[in-house]
């Protein structure tokens, strides 16, 4: 390709690093932090910060680049360190230089990106600067700052959650790259189609640096054309930007996030949702056996006697996963994720923590002669007298305490009103006989 026919000179810098906000006024997205009349808004409008923070949220959603526009706007001294490039030695340095300009009034402003990436004494090393005042942390985090970040400097710092940007901010940032013709695009004759625009402003997953990547990925590799224009259709979008990359982290927050999705939509008794959350997990790689151990206490834990085959189903499934794998397995992770979603709902079981917090508030209590073993010491301490052998009874059921009397007041089991417990119940009651204790909100039975 020759001087006359290379679309455009690549600058130093990406786009994404050039076209950085330097004013609250460019900053685009996170109006719930920034917008007016919000937290952060005022205190720029007041010229001061309150108190170091901690900006939380997706890649590309603008904590860099708001933390600079803070320090700029403030007229603080400004550093920003890598964590995963810098370490004790650079925080000494820095503070040795916040100690000076403190001294002639002016602050620093410290932002620390990945700052979960920090261990400990890292971490340890930062208090007692920002509990003085010396700097004011600004740190950056895509990880649960709750569970990343030590407790006393959390507890010094405010947690700001950053969201990630809507289709119409990320078009936004788009066209001012293509207009903007310092920083941006716009020296370029460029002309990029409305379909690719909003391809990218969707596909992005609301990270603007992924947008822009893309976009400038796209003018950078196509030829000029006519009059010397650069023209990007879709199909150069969609080569630039093939698919949207699933945001998920086996140890973060994605995780957990969509597995609860998975799992209450499976008891919410919603097949769509929990087939839809399934793939989600999939797709980013979640382990079959996890999903598959989830299905497993909620087919006991929220099916439960309603259906006491989707216990069964479930392991059927486990046993197929362990047998064929995946991909051939997802037949199995999705028949039973449907069963579950379809299959009448009961949390009954709940009632043996009932039973467990009973047994914290009594204490362990001794197990009742009639209840005790009978094959040790019956007849020297009378174990087992008085005890009712069902079978020697009438229908194999016989009234006979098996509670101690300190613990027999209420009952535990509270049966579900669904599916086959409910006929469980039935013939369970109506097998005992007369005599029958009532469940919960029956009479009892009076003597014929």
């Amino acid at each position: 390709m020759d001087q006359k026919t290379a679309p455009l000179f690549a600058p130093p810098q990406p786009l994404a690093a050039r076209l950085r906000p330097r004013t609250l006024a460019e900053f685009v997205g996170q109006q719930h932090l920034v917008g007016e009349g919000r937290l952060l808004w005022r205190a720029l409008k007041a010229g001061r910060l309150f108190s170091s923070m901690i900006f939380w949220g997706p890649p590309g959603t603008g904590k860099t680049t708001l933390a600079r526009v803070m320090a700029r706007t403030l007229d603080c001294q400004f550093f920003n360190l890598s964590a995963v490039m810098s370490g004790v030695a650079d925080l000494r340095r820095l503070v040795e230089e916040a100690k000076k300009e403190q001294a002639r009034g002016r602050r620093t402003v410290v932002l620390i990106d990945e700052i979960h990436r920090f261990n400990k004494a890292q971490q340890d090393a930062l208090l007692p600067h920002v509990e003085e005042g010396l700097i004011t942390l600004i740190g950056a985090t895509t990880e649960n700052p709750y569970f990343e970040v030590i407790g006393p400097l959390l507890s010094r710092a405010r947690v700001f959650i950053f969201e990630p940007l809507k289709e119409e901010e990320i078009r936004a940032i788009l066209n001012r790259a293509l207009t903007d013709r310092e920083q941006g695009l716009g020296a370029v004759a460029t002309e990029v189609a409305e379909e690719a625009l909003n391809y990218l402003a969707r596909m992005a997953g609301g990270d603007a640096r992924r947008a822009l990547n893309a976009l400038e990925l796209a003018v950078l590799s196509t030829e000029p054309g006519e009059a010397g224009k650069i023209r990007v259709g879709l199909e150069v979008a969609r080569e630039c930007l093939p698919r949207r990359e699933l945001i998920y982290d086996k140890e973060g927050d994605a995780h957990y996030d969509t597995l609860s999705a998975f799992i209450k939509s499976v008891r919410g008794s919603d097949v769509d949702a929990a087939l839809y959350w399934l793939a989600r997990l999939l797709k980013a790689g979640e382990d079959p056996r996890l999903i598959m151990r989830r299905l497993f206490i909620l087919a006991s834990e929220d099916v439960g006697l309603a259906d006491p085959q989707a216990l069964v189903q479930v392991a059927a499934a486990a046993q197929a996963l362990t047998w064929v794998g995946l991909p051939e397995a997802v037949y199995h992770l999705a028949q039973a994720t449907m069963y579950l979603a379809l299959a009448p709902k009961s949390n009954s079981t709940q009632a043996y923590f009932k039973a467990q917090a009973t047994l914290e508030e009594k204490g362990v209590i001794r197990v009742p002669a009639p209840l005790q073993d009978t094959h040790r010491d019956a007849k020297a301490l009378g174990h087992g007298a008085g005890y009712k052998y069902p079978h020697d009874f009438p229908g194999h059921y016989v009234a006979q305490d098996y509670l101690p009397e300190e613990v027999a007041a209420e009952p535990f089991y509270e049966p579900g009103e669904e599916g086959q417990e409910k006929e469980l119940v039935a013939r369970w009651r109506a097998c005992r006989g007369k005599g029958l204790p009532s469940g919960p909100g029956e009479p009892e039975e009076e003597e014929g």
